[in-house]
């Protein structure tokens, strides 16, 4: 009787607001699982015949979509038309967002028909975009119909390279030199194009800056452990 007592307990401190003393919805518990699995997106749920945005995310989206925003329970929230995802998830990437939409598993059909009619909708995580990662169903051309501008869905860009570069520095004395061999590997997965090579390179990274430079990646992924000069040479080149 204590135990229960106390799961019970448990249960209710987990499921209340305690800045605003209220108690979280089903589906606001939802997300808030879901948001700590991908801190650094921005998520789209799908609720039935729309998309909504939670917390910080609706204030985001507020801001960069030009929609509306207003608190409902504990969050701020913003929703967008479920047939308008692919333009809103564009423009949100073209800002430099991470973004992830979560879609329902179950249709409103089969929920009626099944046991659990009465439950939330199970939703998991479907596609998560980035400017290199501009690919699949929700962003698809042949969802465009007259409603939609053009400028609305030409914000990416055209090569959309993915970057990743690796270093070795082969011995001491080499390192402290500043020299240093590099490999890289580009990913155009729109194309499903594959570029790679590597190269020896001195301090000054020129080799390495070429090939940033004619590759114009729009991401690039850098290992946990970056020589200086590489940094340095990274950073420069992404603040332009």
């Amino acid at each position: 009787s204590l135990k229960s007592c106390e799961n019970t307990q448990n249960a209710s401190d987990t499921n209340l607001n305690r800045r605003t003393k209220t108690i979280y919805t089903p589906l606001e518990l939802q997300y808030i699982e879901m948001k700590k699995q991908y801190k650094d997106a921005v998520l789209c749920v799908e609720c039935g015949y729309k998309y909504r945005f939670f917390g910080e995310d609706a204030e985001i989206a507020a801001k960069e979509l030009n929609i509306s925003c207003h608190l409902d329970h504990n969050f701020m929230t913003a929703s967008i038309p479920s047939h308008r995802l692919f333009v809103h998830v564009r423009r949100l990437v073209a800002k430099g967002h991470k973004v992830g939409v979560i879609k329902q598993m179950e249709t409103a059909a089969l929920k009626a028909a099944g046991e659990n009619k009465s439950s939330l909708f199970s939703r998991k995580l479907t596609a998560l975009y980035t400017k290199s990662t501009l690919i699949g169903e929700d962003i698809l051309f042949k969802q465009l119909d007259d409603s939609v501008e053009v400028d609305q869905v030409t914000t990416d860009v055209p090569d959309n390279y993915l970057l990743c570069i690796c270093e070795n520095g082969e011995n001491l004395r080499d390192r402290k030199k500043g020299d240093i061999v590099i490999g890289i590997m580009a990913i155009q997965p729109t194309t499903g194009e594959v570029i790679f090579d590597s190269f020896r390179d001195s301090a000054s990274r020129s080799e390495l800056e070429g090939r940033v430079l004619r590759l114009q990646p729009v991401e690039i992924i850098l290992p946990s452990r970056l020589s200086d000069q590489s940094e340095k040479l990274i950073s420069s080149i992404t603040s332009m």
